[in-house]
């Protein structure tokens, strides 16, 4: 069962990278110095399409695969 419970731990994780990606895309997410901002800022506006249809595509196959397994967990349970 802790195999198990690594794997949900690494599922959730990358849903996570999924909806920090799709966020960042976005121009949701904000960084602390000005220049560090204005490279980002940059960087996403050059690479916003691929970025936001990845964080998508990542965040729902991941959310996909952590609904499944909780499913798999509880039916394990009872």
């Amino acid at each position: 069962m802790t195999i198990s419970l690594v794997g949900l731990l690494i599922e959730l994780l990358l849903l996570a990278v999924g909806v920090y990606l799709y966020l960042f895309a976005r121009g949701l997410i904000s960084f602390g110095s000005p220049e560090s901002r204005a490279r980002a800022e940059a960087f996403r506006a050059d690479n916003a399409t691929w970025m936001r249809l990845l964080g998508l595509a990542l965040a729902a196959l991941m959310l996909v695969n952590v609904v499944l397994h909780v499913r798999d967990l509880v039916q394990g349970i009872g």
